[in-house]
């Protein structure tokens, strides 16, 4: 019998943005989910095949900025590389961000691409780790 996975990430309204989140076990899987999240409010994940690798690196003072940091670099390598993303290794070490992340060219017909993301914000932006030890990384994007 094949094992379920759990949904780690969402999206969520915001006036007339729209939210991501991830969640984990640890920081990294919460900046996954997210990062599978942005590629939700483009298109449904499960439609983009993970055929090319591409590395990211970042930084950032703290969780919060780290966050924000990688949220944008996965709108850029999206934006010039004219790619979509459904699988994503994340790092972290400190405040320094490495990850690999598994994605193809945007086929229009076959992913129909609902809005272009624009960029992270700082509106909502979170990342905390709850009693529980369930980590969240959220914020709003510009669409």
């Amino acid at each position: 019998m094949a094992k379920q996975v759990e949904r780690a990430w969402e999206t969520f309204h915001h006036e007339a943005d729209i939210g991501v989140r991830g969640w984990g076990a640890s920081r990294e899987r919460a900046f996954e989910g997210a990062a599978l999240a942005l590629t939700g409010v483009i298109t449904d994940p499960a439609l983009v095949r993970p055929a090319q690798r591409v590395e990211i690196r970042c930084s950032g003072p703290d969780d919060e900025l780290l966050f924000y940091a990688w949220m944008n670099a996965v709108v850029t390598e999206m934006a010039l590389l004219r790619m979509l993303f459904a699988r994503f290794e994340v790092t972290i070490e400190g405040q320094e961000l490495s990850a690999l992340l598994w994605g193809e060219p945007v086929d229009v017909a076959r992913h129909d691409p609902a809005v272009e993301v624009k960029g992270a914000t700082f509106t909502e932006l979170r990342v905390n780790e709850s009693d529980g030890g369930t980590w969240m990384a959220q914020c709003v994007v510009d669409v």
